[in-house]
């Protein structure tokens, strides 16, 4: 009898339910972002490879902005989830107002760097003469909202926290709509449109890849707007009312967290930049088929990352409630969903990848290539996203600085350190560069696994030891 006890506890399907309501506003919002990646792709594809390649060639340093803000917003996640699991609601809402103050002086910061940067970031990423100056305007047209850029970011990660992953995702979701919608004005120049044999003149601005970036800028800001008035209108964690000044009381667990996770993210996505870099250096074909590529298959990481964040929130709640029994549920149900979730994703890249590749460029010889490489990272996507749900719940423990040397070993030690040899010394092109990232996913899974198996990581596991001693 108790072995079946164990049995249901260790697969208690009933724990899908709050898994899902947390995780499924994610994956739409990841989706519609990616969505609309692909139509920004698309439409900016049809300009030509030249175009494709501009844009994509700064594409890292996008990733490596961006996930450096996020870091921080990890910082809050933990602190914030823990606080509302043990019940403390007052702390919950003075660390709410802690994210607006970070949102202002990061976003402050980011942008003068960014805008003042942007002239040299095409160059150092090796990107092709002919379209340096291209890239360069688009990169800085991207990064005026930064501010705005900074308060999706943080106070999206500050709603979810709070359990309310809905409003983040229709955010998102007007944000995307409303960036299509700009995209078909400022791209292309006036057409005739025909709809259903009806011949309608359209305006357009005719700006081709700056207009990409002027339509992505202005939703951006709109994005930021929204999510401020969200946050400062939340029931549970609104920051209104409380100081908008630093507290080192909430700021310096929050950072404790942050900072290992911003490192890690700073040297991952430098990691993507100096991988990329390398790849720009093959030449136009291999930076466009890989452009197409990291867009194809950002589609197929929707349920990884929607995970995620289910996984961080719900381990934050179980911890501060102290509940390790939900917290040991939660952790394997979420793990076995995952895997099969991104089971099926895989073997959907690995069949579909062709016509992925296709929806994104004309030239045959970048659909081939970037089918090749698809089809490749395809087998490794269950592994890749376990190590989300497990670096997830470490994340909502508050335990960043073992995945911060997990993971610039998979970057630093596999992925740059062999793309170099097969590259730079070798000769080798695109395959062996995905060959090497594979390798680095596979590295991943087998120390994350261990790491969570070994259970060092779980406070609850030492409030249990401290207890029986």
């Amino acid at each position: 009898m108790p072995r079946e006890s164990e049995k249901k506890r260790f697969f208690d399907l009933a724990l899908l339910a709050p898994i899902a309501a947390l995780a499924w506003p994610t994956m739409l919002e990841q989706l519609m972002q990616t969505a609309v990646q692909y139509i920004d792709t698309a439409m900016v594809g049809a300009l030509g490879t030249s175009a494709t390649a501009a844009v994509g060639s700064t594409t890292t340093v996008n990733w490596l902005i961006g996930s450096t803000i996020s870091a921080f917003g990890v910082g809050f996640l933990s602190f914030i989830s823990q606080a509302r699991g043990a019940g403390e609601h007052d702390k919950a809402r003075r660390a709410s107002a802690q994210s607006v103050f970070t949102v202002l002086v990061l976003g402050v910061l980011f942008t003068a760097l960014t805008l003042s940067l942007s002239r040299f970031v095409p160059a150092w990423m090796q990107v092709d003469p002919a379209i340096r100056s291209l890239a360069g305007t688009y990169f800085f047209v991207l990064y005026l909202p930064m501010l705005p850029r900074t308060a999706t970011i943080i106070f999206g990660t500050v709603l979810r926290a709070a359990g309310d992953t809905k409003t983040p995702m229709r955010v998102g979701v007007l944000v995307n709509i409303i960036n299509v919608v700009l995209n078909f004005l400022l791209i292309y120049g006036p057409r005739t449109l025909d709809i259903f044999g009806l011949k309608i003149p359209m305006w357009g601005a005719g700006w081709g890849v700056v207009g990409a970036a002027a339509a992505s800028a202005v939703s951006i800001a709109i994005g930021g707007v929204l999510a401020s008035a969200a946050l400062f209108r939340h029931a549970e964690i609104s920051p209104k009312g409380y100081p908008i000044k630093p507290d080192k009381s909430i700021l310096a667990p929050c950072m404790k967290v942050a900072f290992p996770n911003m490192l890690q993210r700073f040297g991952t996505s430098l990691g993507y930049v100096a991988f990329a870099a390398m790849i720009n250096s093959l030449g136009e074909l291999s930076t466009a088929a890989h452009t197409v590529a990291n867009t194809v298959e950002s589609a197929f990481y929707v349920p990884g990352y929607g995970m995620m964040a289910a996984a961080a929130t719900l381990t934050g709640n179980a911890i501060g409630a102290r509940d390790k029994e939900k917290q040991r549920g939660l952790a394997r149900v979420m793990i076995l969903f995952e895997a099969v979730l991104m089971a099926v994703s895989g073997a959907l890249l690995f069949i579909f990848a062709p016509q992925m590749a296709g929806l994104f460029s004309r030239d045959e010889a970048v659909i081939r290539l970037g089918s090749t490489v698809l089809r490749m990272v395809a087998v490794s996507e269950p592994v890749f996203g376990v190590s989300l749900v497990i670096e997830g719940m470490l994340q909502g423990a508050g335990k960043t600085g073992v995945p911060f040397v997990i993971n610039m070993a998979g970057m630093w030690g596999v992925r740059i350190l062999g793309t170099f040899i097969c590259v730079r010394l070798l000769g080798m092109g695109l395959v062996s560069a995905w060959a090497c990232m594979i390798g680095h996913n596979l590295l991943l899974f087998v120390l994350f696994g261990l790491y969570y198996l070994r259970g060092k990581w779980d406070p609850l596991n030492r409030m249990e030891t401290a207890e029986n001693v």
